[in-house]
């Protein structure tokens, strides 16, 4: 097995763009944009300028788009009065804007679906007087924030995903993406830190994927059989990279069959680094572990086309180069994983994949802080 930094002309990367085939989801090739948040739609409604964005990826050879993190209709799902809703006749006339540009570039895009549960402060706009909400009102630290979300206010938030997921496929897109990852609502339901209920919501690891489960199924009612859902986990939380959902291979395969069973299509499985083993024992990352224990395709991801990994570049103000990517290719040709997404590589330069496809290593364009904030 090659290191990360080995060259790609060791193992061809024509590979990353090979069509790409599953139950419900085709794909020109094997790349898919990751979503990453921006800010630049003020209101909640992303406008020309939001379109534009997408439709450039989606020009310069990318296969799946998936959005930033996009809103459902909750008063608390977001922290920011610029993060994309999903909900309200404006932001979805401007969603639709978005996937038309994007087919009409010759992509495919699925909006990433989000509610941030207690990772948002008390007092955040747009919705200042509403308080954070969370299984057990806990923010990611163990800290109090709220009380605990009622079984009532539980099946609200399901009904929302649903509509969210129902607006998605009404409105153009591909499918949708679950946002399960990084201590975010979905995710504060399996983490025992944050989920310390004692009804059918919390108690084992299995128990902890109930609310899960319910706007898997929700959604899947929503869309029908053969639109696809994407699930985004982690095991990793905000501000614990050293968190684990799950120990060891058998714990993973006990989280991960219900979210099978409720209709999941694909698993977006989140990382720092994409080429750290998951467990001890075995090379496999997350993504291939994931694969291995379902069945389903899965997308890797974790510092794709960086010589530094993600956290870093925010934690340090540090920039990153473009590396090559042999052992990313090398892998996927060896089956562990199916699709690649590639997050800030992104961001400061479109024309990424068709720079990768082509051989232009050379004119790679660095990752850095300063690109999250341009119009690229």
């Amino acid at each position: 097995m090659t290191n990360q930094n080995s060259p790609a002309s060791s193992v061809s990367a024509l590979s990353l763009f090979e069509p790409f085939r599953s139950e419900h989801l085709e794909l020109a090739n094997r790349i898919v944009m990751a979503p990453m948040t921006r800010g630049f739609s003020p209101g909640g409604v992303p406008e020309q300028n939001v379109a534009d964005y997408y439709r450039r990826r989606a020009e310069h050879g990318i296969g799946l788009i998936v959005t930033e993190g996009t809103l459902i209709n909750h008063p608390a799902a977001g922290a920011s009065p610029n993060w994309p809703n999903f909900h309200g006749e404006a932001a979805l006339q401007g969603w639709a804007r978005v996937a038309a540009g994007v087919h009409e570039a010759g992509g495919k895009i699925i909006p990433q679906l989000w509610h941030v549960g207690t990772t948002r402060k008390v007092g955040s706009e747009p919705n200042p007087e509403v308080l954070p909400v969370g299984p057990s009102g806990l923010d990611l630290t163990g800290e109090k924030v709220s009380e605990p979300l009622t079984v009532e206010e539980i099946a609200e938030l399901v009904a929302a995903y649903a509509q969210a997921a129902a607006d998605a496929k009404r409105i153009g897109f591909d499918g949708i993406e679950l946002h399960g990852a990084h201590g975010y609502l979905i995710d504060q339901f399996f983490w025992e830190k944050t989920n310390q209920r004692t009804d059918h919501y919390g108690g084992s690891l299995v128990a902890r994927t109930r609310f899960a489960v319910e706007v898997i199924e929700a959604c899947r009612h929503a869309v029908g059989p053969e639109f696809p859902i994407v699930f985004r986990f982690s095991q990793w939380k905000g501000p614990d990279y050293a968190a684990k959902l799950a120990n060891t291979p058998e714990e993973l395969a006990q989280f991960l069959a219900p979210l099978v069973k409720a209709g999941v299509d694909v698993f977006h499985c989140s990382t720092r680094r994409f080429w750290e083993p998951e467990f001890e024992g075995s090379t496999l990352n997350l993504a291939g572990w994931t694969k291995k224990l379902t069945g389903k395709p899965t997308i890797t991801v974790g510092s794709v086309g960086l010589d530094v990994e993600f956290t870093k570049l925010f934690r340090e103000g540090a920039g990153a180069n473009a590396v090559h990517l042999g052992n990313l290719v090398e892998r996927l040709e060896q089956g562990e994983f199916d699709l690649v997404a590639v997050g800030r590589a992104l961001l400061h330069d479109p024309e990424w994949a068709n720079k990768i496809r082509d051989g232009r290593m050379n004119e790679l364009l660095p990752f850095t802080p300063e690109s999250i904030n341009t119009l690229y």
